[in-house]
């Protein structure tokens, strides 16, 4: 099942600047996302290994959250 939970944030100007202060003294590209009030999953040192590996291999970034 693919749940549809992320959008793009609406960011304010200092938020914008504190962001791009970030990426510049990180060398890094920042991507923010608002979730909608959702709970992550506690993945054990194993599980996480295993979600490592399917990220690299679909070439995706996942996130793991509680069913309920």
């Amino acid at each position: 099942m693919v749940i549809d939970m992320w959008t793009f944030s609406k960011l304010s100007k200092e938020n914008m600047d504190a962001i791009s202060a970030a990426e510049g003294k990180l060398g890094v590209t920042l991507i923010a996302f608002s979730d909608e009030d959702i709970k992550y999953a506690a993945l054990a040192d194993d599980a996480v290994k295993e979600v490592k590996e399917l990220e690299k291999k679909l070439g995706l970034s996942l996130v793991a959250l509680e069913t309920d």
